[in-house]
């Protein structure tokens, strides 16, 4: 079985407009956190249109009917930090009955390889959807790191929430698991140019961890 990636660009006028703004070497670091928790609900919506749900009986005020739940076991929200933890808070707006794990990753700028320094994550992840919150799908290898460290746990079901995806990123993660028998999924904002000698996205929006919290 070979593991197709499914990718979804999420083509919004919202969406389009709030990305010019983070992209403006102009914005400021207060206004590019609050877009960014913008941006990341809208893309939740488009990343969570497979979420499990059951159904309940309920009465209404005139009626007894049928509707639908979030199913059990709840899904796994996992921001990549730094970065991704500014998109969490976009993110449980939608699912605010899902459960959140972290993951501390780091990637070495002359290798542009990534290793992992923390994780707080449940042992078993088996049954689960898991969403990994991370703003650039650039070099590809934070992903491929991220999701490597979720199928050790039982992960089946994948769904990576990127603001920005470069061509070389997407293909490094499609070449990782193209022999996975696993549910891999992309939802991203923009799918852009390429990427530059250093491994930034252009046109990008620059160091997405930077931009969020300052240069430490």
């Amino acid at each position: 079985m070979v593991c197709v990636m499914k990718v979804h660009v999420a083509n919004h006028p919202l969406i389009s407009h709030k990305l010019t703004v983070l992209r403006d070497q102009e914005t400021d670091s207060p206004t590019f956190r609050h877009l960014v928790e913008e941006l990341v609900t809208l893309l939740a919506y488009e990343a969570t249109r497979d979420v499990r749900t059951q159904e309940v009986e309920i009465t209404t005020p005139v009626t007894k009917t049928t509707g639908i739940k979030m199913a059990s076991p709840a899904p796994v929200v996992v921001p990549i930090l730094r970065a991704g933890l500014g998109m969490l808070e976009g993110m449980v707006k939608l699912l605010p009955t899902a459960q959140v794990g972290f993951l501390g990753m780091v990637r070495d700028e002359k290798t542009l390889q990534a290793s992992t320094y923390a994780n707080r994550l449940p042992e078993d992840l088996t049954g689960r959807q898991v969403f990994v919150l991370d703003p650039m799908l650039a070099t590809g290898g934070t992903l491929v790191a991220a999701f490597n460290y979720l199928i050790e746990r039982g992960a089946s079901d994948i769904t990576a929430v990127c603001i920005l995806a470069a061509p070389e990123g997407i293909k490094i993660v499609e070449d990782a698991f193209k022999d996975a028998k696993i549910d891999i999924k992309l939802v991203t904002g923009a799918l852009d140019e390429k990427l530059n000698e250093h491994g930034y996205i252009v046109p990008g929006l620059g160091d997405a961890g930077d931009r969020l919290y300052g240069v430490v």
